[in-house]
């Protein structure tokens, strides 16, 4: 099993819904504050609602990753993904706070954090930050292509595959961070690299 979080969703390219392309960032909105519901309750709003110093905590001083932190993150990396997929038109299935069997994300086994390093959650984030940078910038043109797709896919009904593959990579590499830097499930550096 991989050491990295994976992440798979099911593009579909021909005959998308047209009529709803523009109008997602409206749709999802309900969705969108669900999700900042659990940012503000958890004072981390770089970190979206993750629960992260409970875990960080528990891998210091414990050497245990608590199942129900484990369980959480999961459940809450897995909407976050489902609500950007269907922002960005990788998929017209509108993101429900339930499971959906075409957006995946694998954590890699952890064994319950007996597999992680006890002192590295401490300087994680500080590691992260090119990884970040290099993030901001794939997102950037991730969004570029986002906004031609929309147009393309507006007007004839299909998504185009080269926009497609670049934007579920630069999703698969976010996750992977996360899971490195904030959720904690990891302790191989992700690679720069889509």
């Amino acid at each position: 099993m991989s050491k990295q979080i994976k992440t798979d969703v099911e593009i579909n390219y021909k005959k998308r819904n047209q009529t709803t392309v523009f109008w997602r960032g409206i749709l999802v909105f309900p969705v969108a504050v669900f999700i900042c519901s659990f940012a503000v309750q958890s004072n981390a709003g770089f970190a979206a609602g993750f629960i992260i110093v409970p875990a960080l905590l528990a891998l210091v001083f414990r050497e245990v990753y608590p199942s129900y932190l484990l369980t959480f993150n999961h459940a809450f990396l897995e909407l976050q993904t489902r609500v950007v997929a269907y922002v960005l038109l990788l998929t017209d299935d509108y993101p429900s706070i339930e499971r959906n069997k075409n957006i995946e994300v694998v954590f890699p086994d952890i064994n319950g954090g007996k597999a992680l390093n006890r002192w590295l959650p401490l300087v994680k984030w500080f590691l992260a930050i090119p990884l970040i940078i290099v993030g901001v910038i794939y997102s950037l043109i991730a969004l570029g292509m986002t906004f031609i797709a929309w147009i393309m896919t507006s007007a004839t009904g299909n998504y185009p595959k080269w926009a497609g593959k670049f934007v579920l990579k630069t999703m698969r590499f976010w996750n992977r961070v996360n899971g490195y830097a904030f959720i904690l499930v990891s302790d191989k550096y992700p690679s720069f690299a889509l």
